[in-house]
């Protein structure tokens, strides 16, 4: 890999360990104030929501600032939202400010490996960065359990930290001072991690900064990237994965308690059956697939959707991990190649920020479109099994039809014109 790659994951798991740590510490601080419990989902729906709304204009800054700077001041942003925490404004508001700064950090991360490294390694690249996001999020959800944990919390250090920010108003003095003091410090890592990257020299010209001419270029590339042949087809595979993959998170925790009959605690490990999966076929793609073979693994997206049923209907708990490990196989081994086709074509049709906002825009719609169906379908009562099972077919019908479509064109250039 180049220099700086390496500099560059590192930076890019310590700001995420941080994220997913804070999502379970700024939980715990809602229920130290004694705020509703169905603020907790409206955290997660504010942070993508971002990735959403600001998708128009994240691209073009990405591409207007050295992508490794820009990481770094966007860990500040987040800083600025912690901050917001400890002094006590509405953690809503101060998690709508993390996920601006997250918001505008995808972009700059996956831009910058598309510029720094060449198109021969961008899936083992991609491996590479799956397997941090995947490591980044169960590590982060146990940073964040140790760092609300009575152990801590009730720690001398915790008492000092909440004596010291006690006398400095506007400060709140909380049990949870000294695990968002410790968020602080991660987040300042990886923004020095961030500028210790070399520029990798990629420039491009200046784009116009008003709103409207923003937004009508991103309904543009956006348009662009769906017309385009692989890019079109990468886009729906990964914008289809990833909302797959937040459904099945909530749909996995109420399949345990409800079909296996545990607690959430052990419920969790579940999801990191899943998870483990996800790095197993990550690491799997990047070693053995190349760029070239990224549109057979399709199959493997059908496998996954079939796999579900039979998870839906397993009782024994033993058999329940290893499916679920074997469906996050299954979708790491499918999501890395063809997101690497996806930046691939999307750096050639427009831009490295500019594709990955697009990206970034489709898949996290997708997050809140499948959320919201399940939430629906949840609230009508529909059994988690026959719930699971749906889910799985329509997917594996979806990446089926993906397949048939591909085949039935006749071979030749791109659309676009592949070079």
């Amino acid at each position: 890999m180049p220099a700086g790659f390496h500099l560059l994951i590192a930076a890019q798991f310590a700001s995420a360990l941080a994220d997913n740590a804070l999502l379970i510490v700024t939980i715990a601080l809602l229920q130290e104030r004694g705020l509703p419990g169905w603020w907790a989902p409206m955290l997660k729906f504010g942070f993508t929501v971002s990735y959403v709304v600001l998708a128009p204009f994240v691209g073009p800054l990405a591409d207007a600032f050295r992508k490794a700077r820009l990481m770094a001041w966007m860990n500040g942003v987040k800083v600025i939202g912690v901050l917001m925490l400890v002094a006590g404004l509405h953690p809503m508001l101060a998690f709508a400010v993390v996920g601006f700064g997250a918001a505008a950090y995808a972009p700059a991360k996956y831009g910058l490996i598309t510029e720094i490294v060449p198109r021969d390694q961008l899936v083992a690249a991609n491996g590479w960065l799956e397997v941090t996001v995947v490591c980044a999020a169960l590590l982060g959800a146990v940073f964040g359990g140790l760092l609300v944990s009575p152990l801590v919390l009730g720690s001398l250090l915790a008492q000092a930290a909440s004596h010291l920010l006690g006398s400095m108003p506007p400060f709140e003095p909380t049990a949870l001072a000294i695990s968002l003091i410790a968020l602080l410090l991660v987040y300042a890592v990886a923004g020095l991690l961030n500028l210790g990257v070399p520029d990798s020299g990629a420039r491009y010209p200046a784009s116009r900064i008003h709103p409207v001419v923003l937004i009508r270029e991103f309904r543009q590339a956006n348009m662009m990237l769906w017309r385009d042949r692989d890019g079109g087809l990468s886009l729906c595979v990964t914008t289809i994965f990833w909302g797959f993959g937040a459904t099945l998170q909530f749909a996995v925790l109420r399949w345990a308690a409800e079909v296996l009959e545990l607690p959430l605690s052990q419920a969790a490990y579940l999801q990191t059956a899943v998870a483990v999966g996800v790095v197993a076929g990550a690491v799997v793609a990047g070693r053995w697939i190349p760029l070239t073979r990224a549109k057979q693994m399709l199959a493997a997206g059908v496998a996954l959707g079939l796999m579900m049923p039979i998870v839906a209907i397993t009782a024994d708990l033993r058999i329940a991990v290893l499916l679920l490990a074997i469906v996050g196989a299954l979708g790491g081994m499918m999501v890395v190649p063809l997101n690497a086709l996806l930046q691939h074509r999307g750096c050639t049709l427009l831009s490295a920020g500019r594709s990955i906002a697009v990206q970034g825009f489709n898949e996290n719609a997708s997050v809140l479109g499948m959320l919201a169906i399940y939430a629906a379908l949840t609230a009508m009562d529909l059994p988690i099994a026959t719930l699971m099972g749906c889910f799985g077919v329509c997917i594996a019908l979806a990446i089926a039809a993906l397949m048939r479509a591909e085949r039935s064109r006749a071979p030749g250039a791109h659309p676009t014109g592949e070079p």
